[in-house]
C-alpha cells in the first residue's frame, strides 16, 4: 500500500489552503461585484425617479396650433394695447381716462399672461409633456395660470364697477374717481391675484400636472385633500363673484342708458350720458366673452374636486379630465378675444359698419353723429357747474 511522506502531506496541505484561500477571494470579490451592482441599480432607480419622466405616449400633440394661439394672441394684444395708449394719452385728463386705464392695464395683463403661461406649454408640448410629481417649472405655471386668470376678471369687475357709477352718479364719480386712486385700486387687484397664486407655497392647495400632461394647474382629481378643496373654492368662488358683480353693474348701466334714451331728455345730463355708450358696449362685450371662455372652467374645476374628495368619481376619471382640458382651452381664448372687443367696438369702426350696412354717406341723425358731437371735457364741465 502507498503511503506519504512528511513532506509530501504537507505539500498536499499547503495546495489545499491555497485553493480555500483562493476560492475565499474569488467569493470576495464576486460579492463585492455583486453589492457594486446592486448599489448601482438603486443609484440608477432613484436617479431615474428624481428626473423628470416624460410622457411619450403624448408626443403626437403638434405644438404647431398652440404656436398660431400664441401669435395670434401676442399680436392682438399689442394692437389693442397700442391703440387704448394713444387714446389714454389724448384724453388723460377727460372722464374716459379711468376707463381706458383699466383696459390698457387689462390688455397688458392679457399680454403677458398669454407670453409667460404660453411658453410653457410650448415647451411642453415640444417635450411631449410630464408626468411626475410637479417641479419647480409645474409650480411656476400653475402659479401664473392663477394669477394671469384672476386679474382679468378682476380688472373686468372693476371697469364694470367704474362705469356704473359713472352712468348712474356722475358727480360723485367726478368727486371721487381719479387717476391716482385707480392707480392703487390696479395695484390691490394685481396684489391679491398674486396673494391667491402663492397661497400652495403655504401648503394650501397643491399645483400638479395636468391630463394630458402638458400643463398645470390645481390639484382637482387623484387624491385630493381638504386644503386642495379649499383652494379650488376660493379660486373659482373669487372668479364666479367678480363676473357676478361684472354683470349685475354692466346690467344697470345699459338699462340706465336705455332707459335715458327712450325718455329722451334734453338737458346737459343727456348729453353727458351719451359718450358712455361706447365704453358700455365695450363692458358689456369683456363681460360676454370672460363669462363664455372663464364659467366652464371655474365650474368644471368646482365639479371634479367635489367629486374627487367625495369619492365619486370611479369610472368618469376619463370625463372630468376631458372637462378640465376643455375648460382651460376656453379660458385660453379669452386673452385672444379680449382685445378684438377693444379693437372692433370702437367708434370709427362702428361707424364703418354703420355706414357699410345702412348705405348712407352721412351721420346726420344717428347715434354716431350724437356720439361725435357730445364732448368729454364739456360733460366734467357740467358735472363741475351742478357741484
Amino acid at each position: 500500500m502507498f503511503r506519504w511522506s512528511g513532506a509530501a502531506l504537507d505539500n498536499l496541505k499547503l495546495v489545499s489552503n491555497g485553493q480555500w484561500y483562493l476560492s475565499r477571494s474569488l467569493e470576495m470579490i464576486q460579492h463585492c461585484n455583486c453589492s457594486a451592482l446592486v448599489e448601482d441599480g438603486a443609484l440608477i432607480n432613484q436617479t431615474q425617479t428624481m428626473s423628470p419622466v416624460r410622457c411619450r405616449q403624448n408626443s403626437t400633440h403638434n405644438p404647431t396650433a398652440a404656436g398660431l394661439s400664441m401669435t395670434l394672441g401676442i399680436v392682438s394684444n399689442i394692437i389693442a394695447l397700442i391703440i387704448l395708449a394713444k387714446a389714454y394719452a389724448r384724453l388723460r385728463k377727460r372722464s374716459k381716462a379711468t376707463f381706458l386705464l383699466f383696459a390698457s392695464c387689462l390688455v397688458a395683463t392679457d399680454l403677458a399672461g398669454h407670453v409667460i403661461p404660453g411658453a410653457l406649454v410650448l415647451r411642453l408640448y415640444t417635450d411631449g409633456g410630464f408626468c411626475n410629481h410637479p417641479d419647480a417649472t409645474c409650480h411656476f405655471l400653475g402659479g401664473s395660470m392663477v394669477f394671469f386668470g384672476l386679474c382679468p376678471l378682476f380688472l373686468g369687475c372693476g371697469m364694470a364697477v367704474e362705469r356704473c357709477m359713472g352712468v348712474t352718479r356722475p358727480l360723485l364719480h367726478a368727486r371721487v374717481v381719479c387717476t391716482a386712486r385707480t392707480k392703487v385700486v390696479l395695484v390691490m387687484i394685481w396684489l391679491l391675484a398674486l396673494t391667491v397664486a402663492l397661497l400652495p407655497f403655504f401648503h394650501l392647495g397643491t399645483y400638479t400636472y395636468q391630463y394630458p400632461w402638458t400643463w398645470c394647474f390645481i390639484k382637482v382629481l387623484d387624491k385630493t385633500g381638504m386644503t386642495d378643496v379649499l383652494f379650488v373654492l376660493l379660486f373659482s368662488g373669487l372668479g364666479l363673484a367678480s363676473l357676478a358683480v361684472a354683470l349685475i353693474c354692466n346690467t344697470i348701466s345699459v338699462m340706465t342708458l336705455v332707459i335715458a334714451r327712450l325718455r329722451r331728455k334734453k338737458c346737459n345730463r343727456r348729453s353727458a350720458k351719451s359718450h358712455d355708450i361706447e365704453m358700455v358696449t365695450q363692458l358689456v362685450g369683456i363681460m360676454v366673452t370672460s363669462c363664455i371662455c372663464w364659467s366652464p372652467l371655474l365650474i368644471f374645476g368646482l365639479m371634479s374636486v367635489t367629486s374627487s374628495y367625495s369619492g365619486s368619481v370611479g369610472n368618469d376619471l376619463k370625463t372630468y379630465r376631458t372637462l378640465m382640458v376643455t375648460g382651460v382651452r376656453l379660458a385660453s381664448w379669452n386673452q385672444i378675444l379680449d382685445p378684438w372687443v377693444y379693437i372692433l367696438l370702437r367708434r370709427a369702426v362702428l361707424r364703418k359698419i354703420y355706414r357699410l350696412t345702412t348705405g348712407r354717406s352721412d351721420l346726420k341723425g344717428s347715434t354716431f353723429r350724437r356720439w361725435e358731437i357730445s364732448s368729454f371735457q364739456n360733460s366734467l364741465k357740467n358735472a363741475i357747474n351742478l357741484n
